[in-house]
């Protein structure tokens, strides 16, 4: 753990304010849900809560079974990061944070599809040869938790009806793990 030097006391109702340099930091936005430990030395610690991170192991199946059934390059992302691959390394993506792009479809709570002349945004930051294709965020009782995207090289062609396939793929995906989130 790294110590910051900033000390906050607690008021008379039990709260503590995390300093607005930690939370820009650590991309906490007002109403995120944070996870608190403790441990035998009275630390407390507080950690941002991934309700899709709760659902890693079948996230990474789901998108390895997409990857393999349609031949689709899928990620499926919580709000601030890369959490299960299909179809490309997972040492590109997983645990990338998002790109800026990415992060406004998610607050634009509608279905993403590339169109050819338009801007090409990527997953993360670090950009690469593959951009997003199609992207549908993932949401659960009203809050957008996350996104499924499924990417595409530089050079691919694809046709209306495999768009319109996969965009279908997608959306699918995103509404099935919505759903699994509020069970």
């Amino acid at each position: 753990m790294k110590a910051t030097g900033i000390v906050r006391r607690i008021d008379d109702l039990g709260r503590v304010v995390i300093p607005k340099e930690i939370r820009r930091t650590m991309r906490i936005r007002e109403g995120d849900p944070l996870e608190i430990y403790t441990d035998r030395e009275g630390e407390v610690i507080f950690k941002k809560y991934s309700p899709i991170g709760e659902l890693h192991t079948f996230a990474a199946q789901y998108a390895e079974t997409l990857s393999r059934t349609c031949n689709m390059s899928v990620l499926i992302c919580d709000r601030d990061a890369v959490v299960a691959v299909g179809g490309v390394s997972k040492k590109d993506f997983v645990d990338k944070p998002l790109s800026a792009s990415l992060e406004r479809v998610m607050q634009g709570r509608a279905l993403y599809k590339h169109s050819e002349g338009d801007e090409r945004s990527y997953a993360t930051s670090d950009e690469g040869s593959l951009y997003v294709s199609c992207a549908m965020p993932i949401i659960s009782e009203g809050d957008v938790i996350g996104c499924v995207v499924s990417l595409s090289e530089e050079n691919a062609k694809k046709d209306a009806a495999a768009n319109e396939v996969e965009s279908k793929l997608v959306s699918t995906a995103a509404n099935f793990l919505g759903k699994q989130m509020e069970s």
